[in-house]
């Protein structure tokens, strides 16, 4: 039997839809990978894990502060992480924006 390494980068998970949020921590953890999920911005920016953070994945429009505010904060405070951006509500010019700004990725869901 073969063993599945996991990898040991830590991905996290901010979106305020509980239910997407747990979806999307399971479908990473399955991937191998190591995740930590945050209901909101403010959550994520507080937590010990942010300089642990190799990759994030932060929904668009959430309350408070925003997947692309979010991303804009962290490079403005020395935190290059590689962010990518998910929207159920897809918006050229906020897409345009965000790659410009340095985002990955910017997924629309179905």
């Amino acid at each position: 039997m073969e063993v599945a390494m996991l990898n040991r980068a830590l991905i996290s998970i901010v979106d305020d839809d509980q239910p997407f949020r747990e979806s999307m921590r399971k479908l990473v953890t399955l991937l191998g990978y190591t995740v930590e999920a945050f209901p909101s911005a403010a959550d994520f920016l507080a937590s010990r894990l942010l300089p642990e953070t190799a990759c994030l994945v932060a929904d668009v429009h959430m309350p408070g502060m925003t997947g692309v505010e979010l991303h804009r904060h962290l490079v403005d405070t020395g935190y290059a992480i590689p962010t990518i951006l998910i929207t159920a509500y897809p918006d050229e010019v906020v897409r345009d924006r965000a790659l410009k700004d340095g985002v990955v990725c910017y997924l629309c869901l179905p």
